[in-house]
Formats: structure tokens, sequence, C-alpha cells
């Protein structure tokens, strides 16, 4: 069983990659993003809860993410294994993350994080206002998203590198060989028995 956790910055290709890797390894792609976009689109409870958190300029809060990944990761396509993209944003979402795997006497194969430039992230960005555009692709909204990140996933980084379980791939490139690194990493990550052990 294959559970894996994608860290990077925003652009930085997680939600292209987390999308091949389940193709790859046979595993559910988890994007805690499309899930609540898809909820407050459909007019869900949750997304009407969510859609009101947001118009307030607040961010979702831990509980509720902690509550729709493990009732998620329950479902009968995650039973080989997953990859959240974009789960958890802050230590206290890993330490629930640990709590939830403990409690299914499981464990997470690894943590990797996209090493990707700010300057290649906003070019990124920019790009992506074509054709692919979303609402939070806006200049003001992704400098903002750009410290946000900063802000809560340094010390994320830290405290997955304190356990040993962060890996570290280089982001930059093109799409293919971007995945063939992770692809890689990961199926000599999937040999180590050491690893996903806190």
């Amino acid at each position: 069983m294959i559970t894996l956790v994608l860290l990077g910055p925003p652009g930085a290709g997680k939600g292209t990659q987390a999308k091949r890797l389940g193709e790859h390894f046979k595993i559910a792609h988890i994007s805690t993003g499309d899930m609540l976009r898809a909820a407050v689109q459909a007019e869900t409870g949750l997304g009407k809860q969510v859609q009101a958190i947001m118009d307030g300029g607040q961010l979702v809060p831990d509980q509720l993410i902690v509550d729709v990944i493990s009732d998620r990761i329950s479902q009968a396509d995650c039973s080989n294994g997953y990859v959240l993209d974009g789960f958890p944003r802050t230590v206290p979402q890993a330490e629930a993350l640990k709590k939830m795997m403990a409690e299914r006497d499981g464990r997470i194969t690894s943590v990797i994080l996209f090493d990707v430039s700010d300057e290649d992230i906003r070019a990124r960005l920019q790009g992506r206002r074509g054709a692919e555009a979303r609402v939070d692709d806006a200049a003001e909204v992704q400098e903002k998203r750009l410290r946000v990140y900063r802000e809560q996933t340094a010390p994320l980084i830290e405290y997955y590198e304190n356990v040993g379980m962060l890996c570290r791939v280089s982001g930059t490139g093109s799409v293919q060989e971007v995945e063939d690194r992770l692809v890689e990493t990961v199926a000599k990550l999937g040999t180590n028995e050491s690893l996903g052990k806190i």
C-alpha cells in the first residue's frame, strides 16, 4: 500500500503530478481543493459551510478538512493507497493525519516536497491565466497564496524533515521529466520499511 503526501507551493504542479502518480501506481488521487470546490459548486451542506467561511476571508478550519479527508480515505478506492494533494497544510493537520493513520494501523510511505523557485512559480501561474485559469490565479491572489504557503508550510517541511520522512524532488522541467523523477523516487521509497513510522 502506497500513501503519499505532496507538498509544494501553489502552481508547482502538485495536482497534475498527483493525478499521474495515482494512475501510475493505481492509487486514489485526493485533492482537498478539488473536493471543496466541487462541494461549493454543488451547493452541498459542506459546500455552503465552506463558501460562507471563504466569503468571510477565513481559512477553512483544520477540523473540517480533517473530517473530509477521514471520510474520503475510508472509501473503497483508497484500499490500495492514495496520494494526498493539498493536505496537510499545517502542523496540526499533520498531527491529525498521523492520528488518522495510526487508527487505521497504517503509515505514510513518504512526504514529497516539490522544489520550485518563486520565480518559476510566478511564471507558471501567469501562464495559467489562459485556458486553465482559476479564480485564484489573479496576481494579487498569487502573492497572497505564496505568502500563506511560506508561513504555513515552512513549519510543516521542518516537521517532516525532523522525523526523516521528507523527500525533495525537483519540480523544474517538463511534466514528463518531473513525473519520471517522482515515479523513480516513489518506487525506491516503497522498498524502505523505515519510512513513514512516526
